[in-house]
């Protein structure tokens, strides 16, 4: 990616940006202009290494799933990020975030979260270096992610639940948001995906590229070469950027982005926003998002909570409208099917989330070709589906 995008005003060609309350300008200007300064700095780039290392696990490994691939015909890897410290790659970015409002003087943490999955890693790495931690989840959500709603309070942390709006990731983000602009002075506001305000996109991409830079080397490393496609799943769309920008200048690697399709994108219910969305406003930047003929954002929907999102990270919708990547769906059926199918052929029980790539390949396995190589961003573990999915299909 040239060091131009994003640009001084915080733009992917025509997305991104600032549009925010006059009250939270100070605040994304002084973490912009700390961010610059403490990112560069040994000691910091230092203790996130050893943190990212010796405390996260990594780096993750890059698994050739042989019996999957011959479901496939071609040879597929799957970069385990659910082996990550808390079973997804949201750890990456909360420990660079925590790190860094440490550095900044702040003493509060707070966050969103959809899945619980980014509410406990930012619960962990604010228990790890002893600040004061709120997490705001949806209600919806945290009935379907009890378990996670249990660790974030294991943590020290409290879960302030969420009950207006649709009762989803959306809604916790405008409360979270409503929190920082009272107590921006001690508060830092960790931000889960490529979503937000300038520099949010670029901070948060920036902390989640080690998916991407590992994933390279390690390929080289076995088969000495690039590549032919890279895919993930996309809801705000941080584990897929993260997989994505290295390869940027890279152009015979394809990307690959796999949305919640729900019951369908010509249904109401679905989280599609790169396949059905069109261009608007959402939480501080411009992007591709979900919208009626008015201008307002639209009831979400998915079974994995992770992608129930009307927006996507604007550097996503200028993969689109560059063509650089190709933005795809998968049902609910279909990350279901997924979800089954990689638990029985590898021993591996995928995120419903990560399940939506999975499924996605199963359905589209005839487009790739014997020899071709595929890497599936595995962006979390389905511990914490595993309860969802048995009372979907009335297991118990």
């Amino acid at each position: 990616m040239s060091k131009k995008l994003p640009d001084k005003y915080g733009k992917f060609g025509e997305f991104g940006g600032i549009f925010a309350p006059e009250t939270l300008m100070p605040p994304l200007e002084e973490l912009e202009r700390k961010y610059r300064i403490i990112s560069k700095q040994k000691n910091f780039k230092k203790e996130l290494a050893y943190l990212l290392t010796e405390y996260a696990g990594r780096p993750t490994p890059l698994y050739l799933a042989e019996n999957f691939s011959r479901l496939i015909g071609c040879r597929v890897y799957l970069k385990r990020e659910d082996l990550a410290f808390t079973g997804a790659h949201k750890i990456n970015n909360t420990l660079g975030q925590v790190l860094l409002a440490k550095k900044m003087g702040k003493s509060r943490i707070i966050a969103e979260t959809g899945a619980g999955q980014h509410g406990v890693a930012t619960a962990t790495a604010a228990a790890l270096m002893k600040m004061k931690c709120y997490i705001y989840m949806g209600e919806t959500d945290c009935e379907r992610q009890k378990l996670n709603v249990y660790r974030m309070r294991l943590l020290g942390s409290e879960v302030i639940t969420v009950r207006s709006g649709s009762k989803t990731l959306k809604d916790a983000i405008n409360e979270a948001m409503r929190d920082w602009i009272s107590n921006f002075s001690n508060t830092h506001y960790v931000i889960g995906s490529v979503v937000g305000p300038h520099p949010y996109p670029e901070i948060v991409r920036n902390f989640q590229s080690v998916i991407g830079k590992e994933s390279k080397r390690q390929l080289f490393k076995k088969e000495k070469r690039l590549p032919d496609y890279l895919v993930a799943c996309v809801g705000g769309g941080s584990n897929s950027i993260g997989l994505f920008h290295p390869f940027y200048n890279n152009p015979a690697v394809k990307f690959i982005g796999v949305e919640a399709g729900g019951l369908g994108i010509n249904t109401t219910k679905h989280s599609a926003t790169l396949t059905k969305g069109s261009k608007g406003m959402l939480h501080g930047n411009f992007s591709y998002v979900l919208q009626d003929k008015y201008g307002q954002i639209t009831p979400t929907y998915s079974v994995a909570a992770g992608l129930d999102y009307p927006g996507v990270g604007p550097e996503h919708s200028f993969y689109k409208e560059t063509g650089r990547a190709e933005y795809v769906y998968a049902t609910d059926d279909d990350a279901l099917k997924g979800f089954h199918v990689l638990s029985e052929t590898e021993g591996i029980i995928p995120a419903l989330e990560s399940a939506h790539a999975i499924g996605w390949l199963l359905k589209n396995k005839k487009r790739f070709k014997k020899g071709e190589v595929i890497i599936v961003c595995l962006s979390g573990r389905g511990d914490k589906d595993v309860t969802e999915v048995a009372h979907i299909e009335n297991v118990f």
